[in-house]
C-alpha cells in the first residue's frame, strides 16, 4: 500500500472523485448508496494551506491538520460512542490507538459494527509495500491495530504485499523486490497474526484468476481522467502507474479470495490503514456498485511523525527521522536524544516558568502512540507541561519503552522461519478463520 506518482509542475491537479449511485445495482446494495462529497481541489489550492497529503507524499510545514483532511476526503471521525460499542460488541477494552484517537477517521465502519452485532461476518485487509530491509515504527502501527481487530473480533485477515509496486516506483529489480517481501512478512508475522486466520500474499506470486478479474473490473470503470485527478499521474508517467490502482483495489472484495471464501462474493471487507491510503479506497468504494460488490470499510490512522516533528511522517529513507525496528538501544537512545524535537523551552530556568508545548514535543506524541498506561501518560503530560519535569526525564521514559518494544519485537522476528513465512503464504482454506 503506498506508492504513487509526483504532478506535472506547471499543470493545475484536480481531485474529482465522487461515488455515485448506479442504475441496477441489486436491492441488497441499495444501502449502500451513500455518497460522499464531491472533492474538487486544484494543485494551488494544495500549496496555499500548505498541507499535502497524497498515498505517495505527506508534507505539512504546520502539521497535519486532520480536520481538513476529514472534510476534503469526506469520511467521518471516531468517537466515543463508537469506541464505547467496539469495547462493548468485542468485550474487551479498546486498543490505546482507538481510545486515544489514533485511528481517528472511517468509512461505513458503523455498518460493520452493526453486522457483527446481527451475527454476520467480515474480513480485515491491510497491506505493505516493501521497499526497505526493514520496517521502522510507523510501519508497525497498522499491523498492531490489525492484530487487535483480528483478536477481538475473530476474523480472517488477508495481508497484501505490494512487491509489484515497488518495483515500478523504485529503483530496484524484480527480484529484490520479491526478496524484500519476504523479510517484510518476517516483521509482519513476528507482530503475532494467527496463521490460521491469516493469508499473506505478494501480488508477482498471487496475481491471476479471480483476483485479476476483479482487478480488470476495477480498471474497466475507472477513467484516465479519473485516475489522473486522484494520483496525479501524467503524460510522462509510465504505464505500470496507471495500471497498478486496481491492483490494491481488488483485495477489498470477497471474490478475489476463492480459497477463503468460496462462492462467497458479498462479505463484507474493513481496511485498517493511515489516512494518505484513502484516495485508494475512493475510487474502489466508487467503483464497488458498478461492478455489483460490496463497498470497503475503512479505518484510519494518524500519521506517526518523524523524529524531527509532524511536518512529514517517519521515512524509512531517512535514517535521522525513522526508528527501525533493527536498532538496538544504543541506537534508540542516540536517535531520541539528538533528533527527537523537543516542546521545552531554551533553558531550564524558562522551562520551569513556561512549561513544555507538548502539540510539537515529539517524545511525547510518541509515548501517546506506545506507552500503554493511560494514567502514567497523563502524569507525564501534567508535569511536563506545567514544567516540573525536563524534557530529559521525558526521554529517559521514551528511550525505555522504545527500547522495550523494539527488543520484543526481535526476539519475535527471530522466531519466524522461512516455513513459517511460506505456511502464511499457502494458498490453502483456513477451515478456523472465524470463531
Amino acid at each position: 500500500m503506498g506508492a504513487g506518482a509526483q504532478h506535472q509542475a506547471g499543470q493545475p491537479l484536480l481531485i474529482v472523485l465522487e461515488e455515485t449511485p448506479v442504475v441496477g445495482v441489486p436491492a441488497a446494495l441499495e444501502e449502500e448508496r451513500a455518497v460522499a462529497p464531491t472533492i474538487t481541489m486544484e494543485i494551488e489550492e494544495l500549496a496555499a494551506a500548505e498541507q499535502v497529503v497524497t498515498p505517495w507524499e505527506v508534507s505539512a510545514p504546520d502539521g497535519v491538520d486532520y480536520d481538513k483532511l476529514v472534510d476534503r476526503f469526506g469520511c467521518q471521525r471516531i468517537d466515543a460512542a463508537i469506541v464505547d460499542r467496539i469495547a462493548h460488541l468485542t468485550r474487551r477494552p479498546p486498543h490505546r490507538f482507538l481510545r486515544r484517537g489514533i485511528f481517528f477517521a472511517h468509512r461505513d465502519l458503523n455498518m460493520i459494527l452493526d453486522l457483527y452485532e446481527a451475527g454476520e461476518k467480515f474480513y480485515l485487509y491491510t497491506g505493505r509495500g516493501p521497499s526497505s530491509e526493514s520496517l521502522h515504527l510507523g510501519h508497525l502501527i497498522p499491523f498492531m491495530f490489525t492484530k487487535y481487530l483480528q483478536d477481538a473480533f475473530k476474523v480472517p485477515l488477508v495481508i497484501q504485499l505490494t512487491d509489484d509496486e515497488k518495483f515500478l516506483w523504485k529503483n530496484m529489480t524484480i527480484s529484490e523486490c520479491k526478496r524484500l517481501a519476504r523479510e517484510n512478512a518476517k516483521d509482519i508475522i513476528a507482530c503475532g497474526f494467527d496463521v490460521e486466520r491469516t493469508f499473506i500474499f505478494t501480488n508477482l506470486s498471487y496475481l491471476g484468476g479471480p483476483f485479476y478479474e476483479n482487478v480488470l473490473q476495477v480498471a474497466k470503470h475507472v477513467t484516465f481522467n479519473g485516475l489522473r485527478g486522484t494520483f496525479g499521474v501524467n503524460q510522462e508517467d509510465h504505464i505500470g502507474k496507471v495500471s497498478f490502482p486496481p491492483v490494491q483495489a481488488a483485495p477489498s472484495f470477497s471474490s478475489s479470495f476463492p480459497h477463503l471464501f468460496p462462492g462467497d462474493d458479498q462479505l463484507r471487507c474493513l481496511i485498517p490503514c493511515a489516512i494518505d491510503q484513502d484516495p485508494y479506497f475512493r475510487m474502489t468504494r466508487d467503483v464497488a456498485p458498478k461492478i455489483h460488490l460490496l463497498k470497503p470499510s475503512l479505518i484510519e490512522s494518524r500519521f506517526f511523525p518523524a523524529l524531527q516533528g509532524e511536518s512529514t511522517k517517519m521515512s524509512a529513507s531517512d535514517p535521522k527521522s525513522a526508528i527501525y525496528v533493527t536498532d538496538s538501544s544504543k541506537q534508540i537512545k542516540a536517535k531520541v536524544n539528538k533528533y527527537a524535537f523537543s516542546g521545552s523551552q531554551a533553558s531550564v530556568e524558562l522551562h520551569r516558568k513556561l512549561g513544555a508545548n507538548l502539540d510539537v514535543d515529539v517524545p511525547i506524541k510518541y509515548l501517546y502512540f506506545f506507552l500503554e498506561d493511560d494514567d502514567e501518560l497523563d502524569h507525564i503530560k501534567k508535569e511536563y507541561k506545567e514544567g516540573r519535569m525536563l524534557t530529559g526525564e521525558v526521554k529517559q521514559r521514551l528511550i525505555v519503552v522504545l527500547s522495550e518494544l523494539v527488543a520484543r519485537h526481535q526476539r519475535a522476528r527471530a522466531q519466524v522461519t522461512e516455513e513459517m513465512v511460506d505456511a502464511f503464504m499457502a494458498v490453502r482454506p483456513l477451515p478456523n478463520m472465524f470463531g
